[in-house]
This record gives C-alpha cells, structure tokens and sequence, in this order.
C-alpha cells in the first residue's frame, strides 16, 4: 500500500485537507471494514494526486476549451472506483462490499470504460465544462456546501457565486442534451429527445402520459431527464450517480449529512467549522467577514505547516484502522485532515477504548458482522454502497418491537411532482427485498434508482436490484424515486417490507 504524497506547497495542503475526507467516505461504502476502508482510501487518493499533477503539469492535456479532466474531489473519488476494480482482478475482492464486487461484473460498471458516446450523459457533461465551471458545479450541488465557502475555496466573488452558479448549471445542462442527441438511441427514443427537452425547460411544464411511461422504462432517457431538468432537484443525483457510479447516492447522503455537522445541524447559516467566520446558506447576498481574505490565508498557511510536521508514526500493518464509526452516519469530522504520511489513520482494532483518537483523524466505519441467515426469508438491502453493519437502531416502544423502521423523506418538489427517498432499517440480515407503499390519489412514480418499480393503481412495489439485494442484520436498505402528482400531498402510508408492516421514523 502506497503512502500518501507529501504535499509541495500550502496550496495542495489545503487541497489535500479538503478531499481526503471525500475519499475516505466513499471507500469507507466501498469496503467491508474500516482497516480496508483506509487501505483503499490511501491507495485510490495516492493515484489520484498524482493524475491531477500530471494534468496540471500539462502532460494530460484536452482540445480546445474542453475540459482535460474531472473536478478533483470526483476525479478522486473515480480513483477510489478504479483501485476497487483493480483489488478485484488482483484477488482482493474478499476486502470490498459484496454489492460492490456484483456491480464491478455488472453491464452498469462496463459503461463507465465504455466507448465515450456509451458513458453516462452526467459524466460527458462535467468533462464538457470548463475546469473552474465544473469545480463550481460539483462543490455546491454534489458536496452540499454553502456557496459562501465555495465561493471562498475557488476564489470567487460571494455576491456573484449564485449567479453563476446558474450560468453554469444552465451550461451543464446544454451539454447534456448535446450528449444526450449524440449517444447511440434507438428509434422510440429519438422520438421523445426533443420533447424531453420541451419538458425539462419549465418547471410549470406537464409531462405527457406517454412520455412518462417511457421514462419509467428507460434509464438511458431517465438519466438525461434528471440532468435536464435544473428545477426538479434531481441535478446532485444525476451528477453522483453519473460520475462516482456505485453508491453515488449513499455518498450525497454521506456528504449532506457531513455538511450539517460542519455548519451545525438544522443551521444552514451556522459557523463553517473549517473557518471562523460564518457561512451563509445559497443566498446570493451572504457576506464575508472583513477580515476573511487574511483569516483564509492564515489557515491555508497553518495547514501547510501542520502536514510538513505530522509526526512519523509506527508502521501499521493491515490490522491498523481507523476509529470506528456507524457507517450509516456522515464520514467527515468539523475539521478533517490527513493521517500522518507514511502511516495508517490512528487506532489500531486493539487499541484501548479510553485513550482518545488523535485529534482531526478521519473517521471510518466498523467492519460489519458476518451475515447470518434470516430465520424467517425476508428480503431487503440499503441503497446502493451502503450495506451498512450497524445501522441507527430503532427507537422505544413499537418501533423497537418492529421487524423494520422507514425513513420517509421528500428531498424536493415542484408543482407537478416530488424527489423522496426512503430508507429502511432491517433487523434481519436480508438476501433480497420488496418494499411497498401507497401514494396518494393521482400519483405515478416515474422513476426510480436502486430499486426496481411497479405500481398498481396506488399502491407502489420497489424490488432490490442485484447489486443491493443483501442486507446484513441491523443494516439499512435504501432507494429514492421521483413521483408525478396531482395535488400536494408528498407522503407515503403503509409501508411494508416483504410484506411485514414498518415502523415509521
């Protein structure tokens, strides 16, 4: 296992402190345990910096105004993807997710080494933008971070950052539907590209019957739908998914959640915790403290101090890990930096329970129990990367005496429909799943990733696919869908999984 590169200046210091917490949380989902989930990390982020010098250098270069490559924290984070490819052919699969291992054999991982016209349309259309666009883009719809500290890390004016990030969003958009126009489609899709595009414009625009019974059917349009459609709040998961792949949106989840811890959950203006002064949410008129440019450069210049003095530590062996966290939570501290270089992050599987961590060491997940046979068969896994050994425990009461806890929440809505997400916590291990539900009078799901759909008249079938279909005991499953509406109710009633009755959260 390569050590980690030693940062030349203060620059790839503070870069090096922004992206090692991304890239450990997602190989933290792509792993089965916290000592591999570092071992990834540390491999994948070694390959990954050393492609992004390489392209700033000027060996990678692209054509004309084109992008040369990915924004650094996805670039990253298709590092860590790639180094689990290669753990799999190298016969070190026994050390990822087995989700993960289905997926790597899967047609859906072969697109993403597919001729470029077959790669997904989100991830054509990111390499289309130019490197600051693309940066801009992902920071602030795929990271979740307010755009007064993005607007800080790129160097932009705070004011402005909204509007452009509009301009750019609208950019991405206009590149997606070329990429769509350009990709291999059969007829009947052809037929729909165009008034894909009408439909995707308005926000108050219908989706014909049609056109929606083919988008349920068809990932390829779908997929080019969730990236049109800049209004729909579909954009973070079209991005994720596109880009990263498997577990694109169990690391959005990941990345939210690490979000509210940095700025204080529930406060999007709370203090951003990476910096003393306050981070205002997506207001166009969030202001900057007067002091913030010399208070930024004094952080930048302190982190690049603290890495070039990291101390050296004992050479950790594979049983080295990083402190154990529930894999479910956000992987991401207020202020997170990089293990010593050299070394595995601190904590060892043995280490006493009452010595304190090191401070800022990157957290990682405990490597999940051996999944047992459930004694009664019932079916059910969590999203897609995110087969989680120890999930949120169900509460008092009959949560607690029930085979099952959904979380039912609506991410976004507009007047002709919604984004929900539902996540189930089983306390069974699960080797398939079926969870079902009923919508209100009028709705139709359109869509839906991770899982797949029937509906009957209201009531909704999600079925595991078979990347996700194994769950472990205590584990959580999870999927999301878009829904067309009639009216403005968004919540689901009766949920069940494989036929026994949830627990509502």
């Amino acid at each position: 296992m390569p050590d980690l590169p030693s940062p030349q200046d203060a620059s790839e210091a503070a870069l090096f402190s922004e992206c090692w917490d991304a890239v450990l949380s997602y190989a933290d989902l792509c792993t089965a345990g916290s000592s591999a989930a570092a071992e990834l990390a540390r491999e994948a982020f070694a390959e990954g910096i050393r492609e992004l010098r390489a392209a700033e250098s000027g060996a990678v270069r692209g054509t004309g105004r084109r992008s040369s490559r990915l924004p650094r924290v996805p670039l990253l984070l298709t590092a860590v993807r790639s180094t689990a490819a290669a753990w799999e052919k190298e016969g070190q699969g026994h050390k990822l997710d087995p989700g993960l291992r289905l997926w790597l054999h899967s047609d859906e991982a072969a697109r993403y080494t597919a001729p470029p016209l077959e790669r997904p349309i989100a991830l054509r259309g990111l390499r289309d933008l130019q490197q600051a666009d693309a940066e801009l883009l992902w920071l602030a719809e795929a990271e979740a971070l307010p755009l007064a500290l993005v607007a800080r890390r790129l160097g932009l004016d705070p004011a402005t950052t909204a509007d452009e990030l509009a301009q750019v969003s609208r950019l991405f958009r206009d590149r997606c539907h070329r990429n769509h126009l350009d990709s291999p489609m059969d007829a009947e899709c052809r037929s729909y590209a165009r008034l894909l595009d009408a439909v995707t414009r308005s926000p108050a625009a219908d989706t014909p019957e049609d056109l929606s019974r083919h988008l349920a059917t068809c990932r390829q349009c779908a997929e080019a739908a969730a990236c049109l459609r800049l209004h729909g709040g579909t954009l973070p998961g079209a991005l994720a998914g596109g880009v990263i792949g498997w577990g694109g949106l169990a690391y959005l989840e990941r990345r939210r959640r690490a979000a509210e811890v940095r700025l204080g959950a529930g406060h999007p203006d709370g203090p951003d915790a990476d910096h003393d002064d306050p981070a205002g949410g997506r207001d166009r008129k969030a202001r900057v403290v007067r002091h913030g440019p010399m208070a930024a450069a004094v952080v930048v210049s302190l982190l690049a101090l603290a890495v070039s003095l990291m101390p050296f530590g004992e050479s950790g062996d594979s049983g080295t890990t990083v402190p154990d966290n529930d894999r479910g939570g956000p992987v991401a501290a207020p202020a997170p930096s990089l293990p010593p270089v050299g070394t595995a992050p601190s904590g060892s599987a043995g280490a006493d329970p009452s010595e304190p961590s090191t401070p800022g060491a990157p957290p990682s997940s405990a490597a999940p129990p051996s999944r047992t046979a459930d004694p009664t068969p019932e079916p059910d896994p969590e999203p897609q990367g995110t087969s989680s050994g120890t999930a949120a425990t169900p509460g008092d009461g009959d949560s607690a005496r029930a085979a099952c806890l959904v979380d039912y929440d609506v991410l976004n809505q507009w007047p002709e429909g919604y984004q929900a997400a539902v996540t189930v916590t089983t306390r069974h291990a699960l080797d398939g799943w079926r969870v079902a539900f009923t919508l209100p009078e009028g709705h139709r799901v359109t869509h839906m990733w991770d899982a797949s759909v029937h509906q009957t008249g209201t009531r909704v079938t999600a079925t595991a696919a078979d990347y996700n279909a194994r769950v472990t005991a205590d584990g959580r499953l999870a999927f999301g869908f878009v829904t067309a509406r009639q009216g403005t109710d968004t919540q689901a009633s009766d949920l069940t999984l494989n036929g026994r009755a949830c627990a509502v959260a």
